[in-house]
């Protein structure tokens, strides 16, 4: 029982010896899993494949002609000129005077700040408003 004892510590101790191990690195062959990168197109092809959108290659911009685009500077200089000359007639030459303004569906309403001058401009058909502030010099 002595002799088995021994024989059976031994054996138990010279079994780690004779034991290897190896180690296990997992790497994907499919590119869908992590596989090599170099296979980006079969993944860009699958995802094309499935993309149900398309793209809307109209963004609302057309680009003038030549003559568009003339006309368009034409029509800003005459409505310039237009805004100048009741500008001029309004006020004359004096500074802009406080008070409110109404021309045809703006209504300009102007008052003094502690920063200078505001402007509010009020367009009734469409409630849209802008502030200009204009500063003491």
């Amino acid at each position: 029982m002595k002799n088995v004892k021994i024989l059976l510590f031994f054996a138990l101790l010279s079994v780690p010896f004779l034991m290897q191990s190896q180690q296990l690195v997992y790497k994907p062959i499919n590119p869908f899993f992590g596989g090599d990168t170099f296979n980006y197109q079969q993944l860009l092809a699958s995802a094309e494949a499935q993309n149900k959108f398309t793209e809307d290659n109209d963004l609302g911009f057309e680009e003038q002609t030549e003559l568009e685009q003339f006309t368009e500077t034409l029509n800003r200089q005459l409505l310039n000129s237009l805004s100048q000359d009741l500008f001029q007639q309004e006020f004359g030459d004096d500074a802009l005077t406080v008070g409110t303004y109404v021309f045809g569906s703006l209504v300009v309403d102007i008052t003094p700040t502690v920063g200078g001058l505001a402007i509010n401009v009020l367009d009734t058909t469409t409630g849209d408003q802008t502030q200009i502030i204009i500063p003491d010099n």
